[in-house]
Formats: structure tokens, sequence, C-alpha cells
């Protein structure tokens, strides 16, 4: 239950790492303000055709690994608990699925620079269902539990079916705000905290205090890196090679790795024949360009630099996020 019901950018929580991958694909706002500065930057050593899972870039130590997500998840789930406790609910959430063990669980960039691995490619095409266990591409998600008007109130901070004033119901960023905010609703006989439970777990864990730097932030940093990398002059140079060889592969016209499944029409059978044959062609020209090593290495300069230009902040995020590792552990 990681993301507050309410959707704005002090509240919602980081993605499990699949999602944020998909969301580095669309790109997003500079975090910092601007266009990149200081030229293309420098690269460091380019590895010919390293496996994802080796791909080690410096925003990995401000975001969590998958497994590291689904802990937070159902620790966050065990805060909503407790808070509905006080109020006399016994309440069990549904709890954050944990994927199938393995490599391909913990493989950050699986997909970062589209498909990459050959065997894979070979057995499963574009079907990512097949590694992560899921049905159809995607986790199934539990029911959530059926709530009582007056639990209902406990858990969003409002009534069932009633407008709150203005449209909206009272809220709070953070902890050190909400002991100041009024919910305006009481339930036997105790005051509902702002949000309710559901916010009230989310502000416990990610923002206790003002100056708690938003969940979102280090996404962002690493949306920005990504985008800016597709820009750099070294990626566009390997794109029109992979391009050019997929054209003699017989697949004309793709010049993204992310744009093979709707440009050749795979939507809706990633893992049929036709989709392995285009796969592994995808994949062997990757190789045969190098795109994932030099990829890589553009990627890694570019997050470098935005992590030199965020240093500040991002100590500061990293002093909360062992923060609460730490409560995370104390919670069990």
């Amino acid at each position: 239950m990681r993301n507050a019901r309410r959707p704005r950018p002090a509240v919602l929580a980081a993605a499990l790492p699949t999602a944020l991958a998909a969301a580095l694909l669309a790109g997003c706002a500079d975090p910092g303000g601007g266009a990149a500065g200081g030229g293309e930057p420098p690269l460091g050593t380019v590895e010919l055709n390293p496996a994802t899972a080796s791909i080690s870039l410096p925003m990995d130590a401000y975001t969590d690994s998958e497994a590291e997500a689904v802990r937070m998840g159902r620790v966050q789930e065990g805060l909503v608990s407790r808070c509905m406790a006080r109020y006399g609910f016994a309440y069990e959430g549904p709890r954050p699925a944990a994927g199938p063990a393995g490599a391909a669980s913990e493989d950050r960039h699986r997909y970062l620079f589209g498909l990459a691995d050959p065997a894979y490619a070979a057995a499963h095409g574009y079907d990512k269902g097949a590694a992560t266990g899921m049905t159809g591409g995607k986790r199934e998600k539990p029911p959530a539990p059926q709530l009582s008007d007056s639990a209902y109130a406990v858990m969003h901070g409002e009534r069932r079916g009633a407008a709150p004033a203005g449209g909206r119901a009272p809220d709070a960023a953070t902890e050190e705000e909400a002991a100041g905010t009024d919910s305006g609703i009481e339930v036997g006989g105790r005051r509902v905290p702002a949000g309710g439970c559901g916010r009230e777990a989310y502000r416990k864990l990610y923002a206790p205090t003002k100056d708690s730097v938003d969940l979102l932030f280090t996404f962002g940093l690493a949306s920005e890196a990504h985008d800016r990398s597709k820009r750099d002059s070294r990626v566009a140079g390997v794109l029109a090679k992979w391009s050019a060889c997929m054209d003699k592969s017989g697949y004309t016209g793709i010049k993204s790795p992310y744009d093979v499944v709707d440009g050749l029409g795979l939507q809706d059978d990633k893992g049929g024949a036709r989709a392995v044959a285009v796969a592994t062609a995808d994949v062997r020209c990757k190789r045969e360009v190098n795109l994932v090593g030099v990829w890589a290495a553009v990627e890694k300069a570019y997050q470098e630099r935005l992590v030199e230009e965020h240093a500040q902040t991002l100590a500061l995020y990293r002093e909360q996020r062992d923060a609460r590792f730490e409560l995370a552990a104390d919670l069990g």
C-alpha cells in the first residue's frame, strides 16, 4: 500500500523497479529545472554486451530493490493495521506480493534498454510475464478488505459518500504538519488522523518531518538521466546502427527498442512464434552494435553528473532511507 489514495506529488510512493523502468522509458521533467548542462559527459569504461544484471548505476544506491520495495510495502500495511487497531478495528490489508525468487526479480535494469537477454528472447519473446510469474504480464492484485462506514472513515479520513467541505478532506504532507491538522472526524471518541490511517502510515514511513525529501525525488533524477541519455549523440549513433540491423533482418522502420512491440503489432501475442523471431533478431542486433554497453556507459555518466549536482539532497535522502529501514526492522 505504498501509494496514498490522493494522488499528488508529495505523497505518491515510488513504484516497484519494473514500474520505474516503464516510467523511465517515457521520460520525465528535469528535477533540476533545466536542460542538461556542460555538454555530453565523458564516458568511463564501455563494456562489451554486459548482462543487465551486472550493470550498476549511481542511482541504484538511492533506490529500493524489488525485495526492499515489497518489504517496505508490508511495513506500511503493518502501520495501517496498527492505526486501525487504535480505533478498535482489526484490519489486514492486501499484502504486497513478492516476485519469484531468482536473478530475474532482482535485475533492476532488465528492460532499461529494451529486451537484452538472448536466451530469454529465444524462449519467451517479449512476454515479461514468463519471468515474473505474473498473469498476462500483470501481477494479480488482491482485493481490498470490505470496510464498515466507521472503518472507512478511519481508513480514509472522510465519511463514505459525503462530500468534504471545499471538495477535499483535510490532509497533511508530513506527520509534523498532521499534528496540527484537524480531520474533523471522530470515531469511538477518538479524533481520526488527517487523511486517515492510510495517510498516517505513509507519513510515518516516508514523510515524518518537514525536511523529508519527496519519495519521488530520486525517481525523477533517474528518469532525467535516462531522458538525457536518449538525446546523447553516442546513444543516437548506436540506435541508428541497431535500427539498420533490424531493417536488414526484415523489421523495417523501427527506430527504438521501445517501439518494437507496438511498431510490429505484437501486443496481443508477445510470446508467440513471430514475437520470438523478432525478439531474437532484436537482441542479436543489440549485441552486434553493443547497444547495451554503450547506452549503459552513457546513462552512468549522466547519473554521475546529476548525483554530483544534487549531492546535498541525496545525502539527506539516504539518511532518511536508512532511518526507514531501521524503523522497518524495529516494527518487524
